[in-house]
């Protein structure tokens, strides 16, 4: 049999229905991001506990929230590169054993500075293993299903922490002690250790990029339990494949394609995080109680993940790259119409649900247009980059937001200034689509 050269190899998963395995993989990765969503989510509902029973004030506790961040950028960056270099099965085994580690030590912690350690521990497991996770349904998932398949992905995120956050809220009601919460994730992230070891292969697209000594028997061993026919020899390497690391993302024409994709995740990102963070206030502030504030969150978050899975669906018929600009185009003239002044809690939570179903779409969009865009031998790297530097638009949003309400500017002007991050993700889009 004739060899095959990656992006042939590639093409033939893509043509071909997804085996049973396949699917395994693609689950297996939903379950890990649900898992990342609730580790996450458990420092939030342990921190009123935390707060009680140190005695510590809000700056403080401020800090012990934002370790888990900084180590989720730091991991994204740090370790997307690495499973680029030692593959994609040995990083996630590694991130999970990280984040178990973290979760236990966390529910050990008797002052603020270890506790701020094991979370910024955890957060580089979690930030790893969003970037890898990426890669790997990437990888695993055929031509018709890889974009859904990529949304379902980071989906799984918000619904773990939907879910993590009912689970956690029983727990405190029972026991009283926030440490269960990090008790309760350390074991189901421990339980599905062993389901990664039996059902977890290392990706093809992986094995013929960094070629280890057993690649070609490696590579069989998957096609065939993929149903598929093995290859006699492995192809040969592409010309100019430089070795994964971040200079790779800033080599050649590589360079554009990495300062797009991060400017685009990076000005969405914001934007989204204006949404999630300012709206409780704004409504409050609108003479709203804080009970219905919760309420239109709850309807922002509901237009999220709704929005997570319809783009998934629709990129499977439609061209995707069209749908995510026009839903980054459309969340601007959503926020927009959100600061123009709306009054009652009906219209506002409707065009907040609409406002956030446009920008959550335009950010899980970017992920598998991520996917497609880096080659194999640095997908994970770049995918991580793009993460790790874009999550700092989750700090700017909110900050800007604030500073501008401070200087006395109305919410009109502040939503446009937050909306034109859309804008900017749609024409960083655009001109990566004139790219490729």
């Amino acid at each position: 049999m004739a060899s095959m050269d990656t992006e042939e190899t590639g093409g033939l998963l893509d043509a071909a229905p997804m085996h049973w395995r396949q699917w395994v993989v693609v689950v297996l990765c939903i379950a890990l991001n649900a898992l990342d969503g609730f580790d996450v989510l458990a420092i939030s509902f342990a921190a009123p506990g935390i707060a009680a029973e140190w005695g510590i004030d809000r700056g403080v506790l401020g800090v012990v929230l934002s370790m888990e961040l900084l180590g989720m950028a730091t991991g994204s960056v740090l370790i997307g590169n690495l499973a680029d270099r030692i593959g994609r099965r040995p990083t996630i085994l590694a991130c999970l054993t990280v984040m178990v580690a973290g979760m236990v030590l966390s529910a050990t912690a008797h002052d603020v500075t270890f506790l701020s350690v094991t979370r910024l521990v955890t957060g580089l497991g979690i930030g790893g293993m969003i970037s890898v996770t990426s890669a790997m349904v990437a990888e695993f998932s055929n031509g018709k299903r890889r974009s859904l398949n990529m949304v379902l992905n980071i989906a799984g995120y918000s619904g773990g922490a939907i879910l993590g956050g009912l689970v956690a809220a029983m727990l405190l009601d029972r026991t009283g002690d926030w440490r269960s919460v990090f008790l309760f994730g350390a074991g189901a992230t421990l339980a599905i250790l062993p389901l990664l070891w039996f059902f977890l292969p290392e990706s093809i697209d992986s094995l013929l990029a960094r070629r280890p000594a057993n690649a070609l028997e490696r590579v069989n061993r998957t096609l065939r339990h993929l149903g598929r026919d093995p290859i006699s020899a492995l192809p040969e390497p592409v010309a100019g494949m430089m070795k994964p690391s971040p200079l790779a993302l800033f080599t050649g024409g590589q360079a554009r394609v990495t300062l797009l994709l991060t400017v685009a995740y990076f000005a969405q990102i914001m934007l989204f995080y204006f949404l999630q963070k300012w709206v409780p206030k704004i409504i409050v502030d609108m003479g709203h109680s804080p009970a219905e504030a919760s309420r239109v969150l709850v309807a922002a978050n509901i237009g999220s993940l709704t929005s997570a899975v319809l783009i998934g669906l629709a990129s499977q018929k439609l061209p995707l790259r069209p749908l995510v600009m026009g839903s980054m185009v459309a969340g601007f003239f959503a926020i927009a119409l959100f600061g123009s002044g709306l009054s009652g809690l009906g219209p506002l939570s409707l065009v907040v649900a609409v406002a956030a179903f446009c920008i959550n779409a335009g950010v899980v969009g970017l992920y598998p247009i991520m996917g497609a865009t880096f080659p194999a031998h640095f997908r994970a790297g770049g995918i991580g980059f793009v993460i790790g530097v874009g999550r700092g638009g989750s700090t700017v949003g909110p900050i800007l937001a604030g500073a501008m309400f401070a200087a006395g500017s109305g919410l009109l002007p502040v939503a446009l200034t937050m909306g034109a991050g859309g804008l900017v993700a749609a024409l960083m889009v655009r001109l990566l689509v004139r790219r490729h």
